[in-house]
């Protein structure tokens, strides 16, 4: 079969793209503003990509188009696909009927740490000579991959997002899965621009509760009182919780990275690698116990775990230069850039903090949540906004405003050289500067690395 995947460049459909080619599918795919890295990994499994959405696309006579939800009425190829009625459909619903079906499928959902919790899950498996198929938001480092898929195999570890399925479908794409083992990870509001409040969130999760099998498994945080709202809605799955008070408890110092797993208060063994922080400790339970309902000890898990990279993009050091150092994180709602903050604040408690953010997605651009963000940032000892005026990255509050409880510390700017420019200025040896967007951020992470050698002019 012949797919043509509309919105390819993304890393869902980068790597259902994969997936396809992997199962023995011929793709191609087209995207607005084609480029690496997605772009080479996609050519170099021989996947042939168009640039933009041009009605003439038709004449590659695909079998069936497979729309990505950046796709919108008023795309032209899309309003050619209805206008000829020919067959289309979503991301999530050709994943979930044609690779998923038969599988064991183990999702990860939640607000935060989807990515970092389907990473460690798949390495787990994979450590213990349980190789998954697998989809994650990201590149996890052990594998170098986002995506991995092999017909024999019976597992499949996907990060389950809540965002909405397509413009046709706006279930959110979990619901698509049919996942029976589930995380749910936490739960809080965001996504503004598809849901109207948290109360919204919770039925698409309590919709994706309705397909997990009464013999799979439920994970989830002890006391997370949104989640407790989802399962009071109906449940037919047992559940296992984690955190405080939870089936599975860490025991040691969140920032330690050194801590005891313990469930049902018997020692299992202990974590001890490099990803500090209570977040991971969560996470690491999660993934632990996940794993134990697809068959794997505790013990091979914890084991497994002490040798876990982690994913790219999630505090990766990208350099130092004269004894500067550059950061880059996926953080982009408040709790995370918090979580992100004080995470490196306790690793590096000497040094200055300069925190560069860009609100970069529909959530924060809208503002729905930029009030929180003075106490996010709290822990930083120097701040930069970045939102243009009027272009892509436009906000639609004041950045300057919002920022005003911080004083001097924080400043905003809608042209990327020049604030690089006024980081580099700013930054002395020992200070690091920590990067916070979930986008390419106009390549700021090499621009910072030249001028501050002095071997470029951003301006």
């Amino acid at each position: 079969m012949h797919l043509h995947i509309i919105g390819i460049c993304g890393t869902f459909m980068g790597g259902l793209a994969l997936i396809a080619r992997a199962a023995g599918h011929t793709v191609t795919g087209c995207d607005s503003g084609v480029y690496p890295p997605m772009s080479t990994q996609l050519e170099e499994h021989g996947i042939r990509l168009v640039e933009g959405f041009d009605a003439g696309q038709l004449a590659l006579r695909p079998d069936l188009f497979v729309i990505g939800n950046v796709v919108r009425r008023g795309n032209p190829l899309m309003e050619a696909i209805l206008d000829a009625g020919l067959p289309y459909t979503s991301g999530p619903q050709w994943l979930g009927e044609h690779i998923l079906r038969g599988q064991h499928v183990l999702a990860v959902a939640g607000t935060h740490g989807k990515t970092t919790t389907t990473a460690m899950l798949a390495h787990i498996l994979d450590a213990c000579g349980m190789p998954p198929n697998f989809l994650i938001g990201g590149v996890a480092e052990d594998f170098g991959v986002s995506a991995r898929y092999a017909a024999g195999e019976g597992l499949f570890v996907i990060e389950a997002d809540e965002y909405d399925t397509a413009f046709f479908d706006k279930r959110s794409k979990f619901v698509h899965y049919r996942p029976r083992t589930a995380i749910l990870n936490n739960l809080e509001y965001d996504h503004a621009d598809i849901f109207p409040d948290l109360a919204a969130i919770e039925t698409q999760f309590h919709h994706l509760l309705r397909t997990i099998p009464s013999q799979g498994r439920i994970i989830l945080p002890a006391g997370d009182p949104a989640l407790r709202r989802v399962l009071e809605r109906g449940c037919w799955t047992p559940s296992e919780t984690f955190g405080a008070g939870g089936d599975w408890q860490a025991r040691g110092e969140p920032q330690s990275g050194r801590f005891e797993v313990l469930h049902q208060g018997r020692a299992m063994g202990t974590v001890d690698w490099p990803h500090a922080g209570a977040h991971n400790q969560r996470n690491a339970l999660a993934a632990i116990a996940a794993a134990g309902h697809a068959g794997v000890e505790p013990a091979r898990a914890i084991a497994a775990l002490n040798a876990f990279r982690g994913v790219k993009r999630r505090m990766e050091t990208r350099g130092t230069v004269n004894g500067v150092t550059v950061y880059d994180d996926f953080a982009h709602h408040p709790t995370a850039i918090a979580t992100t903050v004080a995470g490196l604040r306790h690793r590096q408690p000497e040094g200055r903090i300069l925190a560069i953010i860009e609100p970069r997605s529909n959530t924060m651009k809208l503002g729905t949540m930029a009030s929180r963000l003075p106490a996010a940032l709290e822990q930083a000892d120097l701040v930069f906004c970045y939102g243009d005026a009027d272009g892509r990255h436009a906000l639609g509050w004041d950045p300057s405003a919002v920022l005003a409880p911080l004083g001097g510390r924080a400043s905003a700017w809608n042209d990327i050289g020049k604030m690089v420019d006024a980081v580099c200025l700013a930054a002395r040896s020992g200070d690091h500067v920590l990067v916070m967007s979930n986008g390419g951020f106009g390549g700021i992470h090499d621009r910072l690395l030249q001028r501050l050698a002095g071997t470029t002019s951003t301006t």
